[in-house]
């Protein structure tokens, strides 16, 4: 069976989360996302570096996970890009419906 779940990637241009989101959309790979604006510290060539960031979230299903790897890493500007994912377990039949039925 399937599984649901919950894709995360974090870019640093407005306009390139949107573009990955609507990518995204278009190609039903997801069935909606949030944005959230965050700050972030972490290890990069041996120093600390800080920025403010945009964290995308996608719900999705775990056999779409490889084919929106692909089409996130076509409009990402990272040299090393997050892409990851979470199973989403216990949601409720009309959320996990919703889902399926946005999805190609």
């Amino acid at each position: 069976m399937d599984k649901y779940i919950i894709v995360t990637t974090l870019c640093d241009k407005e306009e390139i989360s949107n573009k990955i989101i609507d990518t995204l959309l278009e190609k039903r790979l997801i069935s909606g996302s949030q944005v959230t604006k965050v700050h972030s510290k972490y290890w990069w060539n041996n120093k600390v570096e800080e920025c403010d960031e945009f964290k995308l979230e996608f719900r999705t299903k775990e056999s779409l996970f490889n084919e929106l790897e692909n089409e996130i890493k076509k409009i990402h500007n990272y040299e090393v890009e997050e892409i990851s994912s979470i199973e989403i377990k216990n949601a409720n039949k009309e959320f996990l419906y919703w889902i399926d039925n946005s999805l190609k």
